[in-house]
């Protein structure tokens, strides 16, 4: 079954200069490149109403117009897999996404996903691009998640979250005692050299992260972590960035930092904690038929809350 979808978005000035199919996978991100240069060929994406080339440049200002049959996502198949529904209704499904669950397939994780879980939970979602999913949550980070479960919630979704009109509050642990918190204003890219990591780079795209401290340990810091923007791992390559790395972060964490006179059957716990200490815990978003203001949260796992306890044991066996 396929899916009429009509969407619009104006061209940034900023993008002015780019190829029209560049431009467009940047306006629309929920299609791929080789799918919106397929309608734009067949003059199903138009340009201020107009056919164009994939190749052909814009200059800013202009209205792209998407009118197009959207068919159902055939190459995922369902899987019966437990989802933890926080809230659902005919447009929204909240989740809350536990560790080591992947969000979407990818090279070596073609099965077992999120993905596949809720086209087995709502097979209508086949029809929605990437089976609703606006916004991603890395495999070993928990949390809340918000699922589009038609095109006209997908629309809606998608605009508030590039209006920065979606609240996403995280808690997380950082490596390092913080004076005080702040904004990480840095653009974020594709790391030069390791294709799998990101960086801060100046030709990346804007990156805008908050933070506040919440209790301060020996040497870690809980902290309360607010996103302006949703580029990928932002929060784990801003705290790395700044000299505060997440506690647990395989990728970007480095060395691990311990406090003086630590016993080693603390060292041993902290070792023992091989994710990154970050959960999406708030998210607060505008619904896509009533436009009401809701908000959920989500309490935090059992073995954050555990490294929680056991950094407060250390800190206060030091000053006993």
């Amino acid at each position: 079954m396929a899916e009429h979808i009509v969407l619009e978005s104006v061209v940034p000035f900023e993008q002015g200069g780019g190829r029209l199919d560049q431009i467009a996978a940047r306006c629309f991100p929920d299609f791929s490149r080789a799918k919106l240069q397929a309608w734009i060929k067949q003059g199903e994406l138009t340009v201020d109403n107009v056919a164009r080339k994939p190749k052909d440049k814009l200059y800013g200002g202009e209205l792209l117009r998407l009118n197009a049959l959207v068919e159902d996502d055939e190459t995922h198949q369902p899987e019966e897999i437990e989802l933890n529904i926080v809230y659902e209704d005919d447009d929204i499904l909240v989740l809350n996404k536990p560790e080591g669950l992947v969000v979407h397939p990818a090279a070596g994780h073609h099965s077992g996903t999120l993905l596949n879980a809720l086209l087995h939970h709502c097979p209508d979602l086949a029809s929605v691009p990437r089976a609703g999913i606006v916004h991603r949550l890395d495999k070993d980070t928990t949390g809340i998640m918000v699922v589009a479960k038609n095109l006209a919630a997908h629309t809606s979704l998608v605009a508030q979250l590039q209006d920065r009109a979606i609240s996403r509050e995280y808690e997380a642990i950082a490596c390092g005692v913080m004076t005080a918190g702040g904004t990480v204003d840095q653009p974020i890219g594709r790391h030069p050299t390791q294709r799998t990591k990101m960086a801060v780079i100046d030709s990346g795209k804007e990156a805008v992260t908050h933070y506040r401290v919440l209790h301060r340990f020996r040497a870690h810091t809980h902290v309360r972590v607010k996103l302006e923007t949703g580029r990928t791992h932002q929060i784990r390559v801003h705290m790395s960035h700044i000299h505060y790395p997440l506690l647990g972060d395989q990728v970007y964490g480095g060395r691990l930092k311990l406090p003086k006179g630590a016993s080693s059957e603390f060292i041993s716990s902290l070792q023992q904690f091989k994710r990154q200490a970050l959960h999406a815990r708030q998210l607060g978003l505008y619904h896509p038929t009533t436009d009401d203001y809701m908000e959920w949260e989500t309490p935090l796992p059992e073995d954050f809350k555990q490294l929680l306890q056991l950094l407060a044991d250390d800190q206060q066996s030091c000053e006993a």
